[in-house]
């Protein structure tokens, strides 16, 4: 037994792990320092290899993320207030009526010129039937007054040729009363020979010179030219009458001597010429009693034909006119009345999509009244509310990365600052700020800028009005498109349709839409 003990005495730790088999309390024993295990101390130069380690790698992520994020703080100037805005058509009535039918509803898209409702449209074809008969009546009406313009032209015309007619026939007689003068002066020649022949014939007869028959010859002679004068004298006398003159003149005056103006105001002619102004009256034709009827003649003459210049009075003779007047009131009476009528048709005037639709069939709607809106979806644009501090760098034209809440960064819609809002949100509020009275506390204040979206796709991404829009301007990229590198805009385009333009290039929004859609 004693060998075997002495074996395992021998053995490191036999003794201590038997005692501990058995649980009994370990027997200490001394062990030599070159017989105990002991770890093997780290090299000092790992740990700093580690750290230079970890030191380069991050001084690489800041030169691989860092500078990139402070170029882009440097290059760009961004905001989160910002918000999809576009134009918004409310749908009403131009004529009131009661509803027949609604044909979309809420969300749905339509195009623009598609009908949207309808009103009961048979009170307004009533109308049209009525306006339609008021303009038969009228035309009929014209017809008669263009058929009484045309008897009054003839009319006109005979007394036109009446007026001339009685100024040559004065002049008629003005040459056969100096005629008839002329023949009292023969007469009284032949008179006087009569009157010498029978004297002679008469001294010669006693004396047995002149034969008995030749006295009484010269005596009928005598006798027949001293008729012949007091016929003369009495058709003088007669003419002078019809003139409107005395039968002996005063003063024993030539017989033949009447006034200048005698053609111009004898009874006749005045009397042709008052007809003649009476019916150019109705033809809308003014002639004055102080114009002389030679005159008046003479304008007939100086405006050419007579029956041209008569047709064209009779064309515009005030009944005509009122005829004519009346009619077009009529047709235009109808005119607004089918106007009317197409209006029972409610049409989209833009493309979009259907909101708060108010309107059921049977409601009876007024003009104006709002039955639903429709947002385009094409003509839309970014409002971005940049602060004072930020506006330094910033001009129209400057391009601009949009990034959409809704889309969640994933997709960068494109765009370009086109405007700038005169006036802050707070100035364009319904009660603005008073900073003249109280005490003053400094806000920085928020200026809207107008962002239009380029290469916009409204069919594969569409925007919603009033989404959350982060945009970014690139401070370090060239502006362009009109007004480029501007703040104020230089003018208004002659033809520019409101809102964005969707799917249009640059190109196109420099020639087309003026400022940057």
């Amino acid at each position: 037994m004693v060998p075997n003990m002495t074996e395992q005495s021998n053995k490191p730790g036999s003794i201590g792990t038997q005692a501990g088999a058995d649980g009994d309390a370990p027997v200490a024993h001394d062990v030599t320092p070159a017989e105990t295990p002991r770890a093997a101390p780290k090299a000092p130069g790992k740990r700093k290899i580690l750290a230079g380690v970890a030191g380069i790698v991050v001084l690489v992520c800041l030169l691989v993320f860092g500078i990139p994020l402070i170029k882009e703080m440097l290059n760009t100037v961004s905001t989160d207030d910002a918000y999809v805005n576009g134009h918004v058509t409310f749908v009403a009535p131009r004529v009131p009526g009661q509803i027949s039918r609604v044909l979309v509803d809420d969300n749905n898209r339509v195009h623009k010129g598609q009908l949207l409702a309808a009103l009961d449209k048979e009170p307004y074809q009533v109308a049209v039937s009525q306006k339609q008969a008021a303009v038969d009546t009228a035309q009929a009406d014209l017809q008669a007054a263009t058929a009484a313009a045309r008897a009054i032209e003839a009319q006109a015309m005979s007394e036109r040729w009446n007026l001339q007619h009685a100024v040559e026939g004065v002049d008629s007689q003005v040459a056969l009363l100096h005629a008839r003068v002329a023949d009292i002066n023969k007469s009284k020649a032949a008179l006087t020979l009569a009157q010498l022949q029978y004297d002679r014939a008469r001294e010669l007869v006693p004396r047995g010179d002149t034969p008995r028959e030749v006295l009484d010859e010269r005596q009928a002679q005598l006798t027949t030219a001293g008729a012949d004068l007091v016929q003369a004298l009495a058709q003088v006398y007669q003419i002078r009458v019809s003139l409107g003159l005395p039968a002996q003149p005063d003063g024993g005056s030539d017989l033949g001597q009447v006034p200048p103006d005698l053609d111009e105001t004898f009874s006749s002619v005045r009397q042709a010429q008052a007809a003649l102004i009476q019916s150019a009256a109705q033809l809308g034709v003014g002639h004055s009693f102080n114009q002389g009827p030679k005159a008046m003649l003479e304008q007939f003459y100086k405006l050419g034909d007579v029956d041209v210049t008569f047709d064209r009075y009779a064309a515009n003779a005030p009944g005509v006119k009122q005829a004519e007047a009346k009619l077009e009131t009529a047709r235009r009476d109808l005119a607004q009345a089918q106007l009317d009528l197409r209006y029972c048709d409610i049409i989209s005037e833009i493309d979009g999509v259907v909101t708060r639709r108010n309107v059921n069939p049977g409601n009876f709607v007024q003009v104006g009244q709002n039955l639903m809106a429709i947002r385009s979806l094409s003509e839309i644009w970014i409002d971005a509310n940049f602060k004072e501090t930020q506006l330094r760098d910033l001009r129209i034209g400057q391009p601009v990365d949009l990034r959409v809440d809704m889309y969640g960064g994933t997709h960068v819609f494109k765009g370009r600052i086109s405007g700038f809002t005169q006036g802050t949100g707070s100035t364009l509020a319904l009660l603005p700020p008073e900073n003249a009275t109280g005490n003053f506390i400094k806000v920085v204040q928020r200026l809207p800028v107008r962002i239009d979206l380029v290469d916009y796709e409204a069919d594969q991404t569409p925007l919603f009005i009033g989404t959350s829009v982060v945009p970014t301007v690139a401070l370090n990229k060239p502006p362009t498109g009109p007004d480029a590198g501007k703040f104020l805009q230089a003018d208004v385009p002659l033809s520019r349709s409101t809102g964005s333009t969707a799917g249009a290039s640059d190109a196109q929004v420099r020639g087309e839409n003026g400022i940057g859609r």
